[in-house]
């Protein structure tokens, strides 16, 4: 300090409360960049805390971590376990081998994403499916017994049928899972009943965001019926919200239906430098999730549509992708999709990754390689498309709602080449450009004959 100058007004202290502190998770960038979320210490207790009492966590609960750490999910479940004094085991880092570092964990819970949980499914399935005489039988029996014991009162074991049927299945995750849950997209009902019955236990469907600590709601392992993500979780407050353009409104009979909205201590605080986004994100208070819901009489809640992330075709139909997604992933001869819709078209197309072992097949008992087929591709098309007309019927979709027009491509969609989140889910914009040219074909070639 020079001499002669007087020294400067002490700078008065800042007032700091409890919602100051917080920690940045990341949104999965479905949409674009992905955005750092500004969570609050006190929100991540709440939802902690909360955890564990949803799924009644104790010190000898035991899961294996290899979700994106990053991602709220995994926080929501590590900083749970933690709080309670179970143990987490980390897996080696491939994916490929999780089923072995579950047999040498056994762990208690299974926290996963809808992606894995279909896989899951696709491979059991597919061994219970290449059963004859006796043992297919035995199987048929044991499911059909526990399917409807499920249904009738929310049963999840059989003295009987576990025993002499599903052992293998609950060896595959180790043997000791009690819990499961499934969080960050939608789920089939027909995958989430199977594995409720092949791993003798519960499976609980949780819905929430990045934005929102964790769940906001979450089924009961005492409800026997699907289709639905369960009521709020204590401390957090739900609305509807019109949209009168998609013809969603909360005053609709029997079921009020709209964008969900939420409020609660488990909100976050906005987006990290991003004031443009949070102001589009918190109105009034409210996160709106861009989630469109119907709400039954018990409170529940069932997601039906999304008011961001769908399409509008030129009749001024929407298509809601991710639902079609993940019915149509449920073909054997289809591993990956992405629907893909426009505005000045008339229908969807979609570029599908095959699965291998069936691709194969068909090619050996066709006289073709794998590579030829890939070549010239109008003839395996029409098995695909015959295989999505089955899903679709079984679904009760439209016409709409299926993809007129397809591409088969053989590269995987992954985190590698940027077409999926770390969470696996689908980078829409990263898929458009990489495929463009092939959705630019499909195109021309509906329009060439006159559709």
């Amino acid at each position: 300090m020079e001499a002669g100058k007087a020294s400067p007004a002490p700078l008065e202290p800042e007032k700091v409360t409890k919602d100051d502190y917080y920690m940045l998770n990341y949104t999965s960038g479905t949409t674009g960049d992905s955005k750092g979320v500004k969570v609050s210490h006190w929100g991540i207790l709440s939802s902690a805390w909360l955890g564990i009492q949803l799924i009644n966590m104790t010190e000898d609960d035991c899961y294996v971590s290899y979700l994106p750490a990053p991602h709220v999910f995994e926080n929501f479940i590590y900083i749970t376990t933690i709080m309670c004094g179970a143990r987490v085991g980390f897996y080696q880092g491939d994916p490929l081998k999780l089923v072995e570092d579950c047999g040498v964990l056994q762990p208690t819970l299974f926290p996963s994403v809808p992606r894995l949980f279909n896989k899951i499914y696709q491979r059991i399935h597919g061994q219970f499916s290449g059963l004859t005489g006796c043992k297919k039988w035995l199987v048929d029996r044991g499911v059909a017994a526990k399917l409807a014991a499920l249904r009738s009162d929310a049963s999840y074991t059989s003295a009987c049928y576990d025993k002499l049927v599903f052992s293998k299945v609950t060896a595959m995750l180790g043997g000791k899972v009690r819990l499961m849950i499934t969080a960050s997209a939608p789920i089939s009902g027909d995958v989430l009943e199977f594995l409720k019955t092949a791993f003798c236990c519960p499976v609980l469907e949780a819905y929430g965001m990045s934005e929102s600590c964790g769940a906001t709601t979450i089924t009961r392992a005492e409800d026997p019926v699907i289709g639905h993500v369960g009521g709020p979780v204590k401390g957090c407050a739900i609305r509807l919200k019109d949209l009168p353009d998609m013809e969603y409104m909360s005053t609709d009979q029997p079921y009020p239906r709209g964008e969900v909205c939420m409020r609660g201590a488990m909100i976050f605080k906005g987006y990290f430098m991003r004031p443009d986004k949070t102001a589009e994100t918190i109105v009034d208070g409210w996160l709106c999730s861009g989630d469109v819901g119907q709400i039954y009489p018990n409170g529940t809640i069932k997601i039906i549509d999304r008011s961001k992330n769908i399409f509008k075709l030129s009749q001024g139909e929407y298509l809601a992708p991710e639902k079609l997604e993940n019915a149509y992933i449920l073909s054997p001869i289809i591993d990956q999709i992405m629907i893909y819709g426009d505005s000045l078209k008339n229908c969807a197309v979609a570029v599908i990754v095959c699965n291998e072992a069936s691709l194969k097949t068909w090619a050996a008992a066709n006289g073709k390689t794998v590579e030829e087929v890939y070549a010239d591709q109008a003839e395996y098309q029409k098995v695909v498309l015959d295989s999505i007309a089955e899903v679709a019927k079984t679904k009760k979709f439209s016409s709409l709602e299926k993809p007129k027009e397809i591409f088969l491509t053989s590269e995987a969609f992954t985190v590698e080449n940027d077409i999926l989140t770390p969470t696996f889910k689908m980078k829409r914009n990263v898929g458009q450009k990489v495929y463009q040219a092939q959705i630019d074909t499909m195109y021309e070639a509906l329009a060439a004959r006159g559709q």
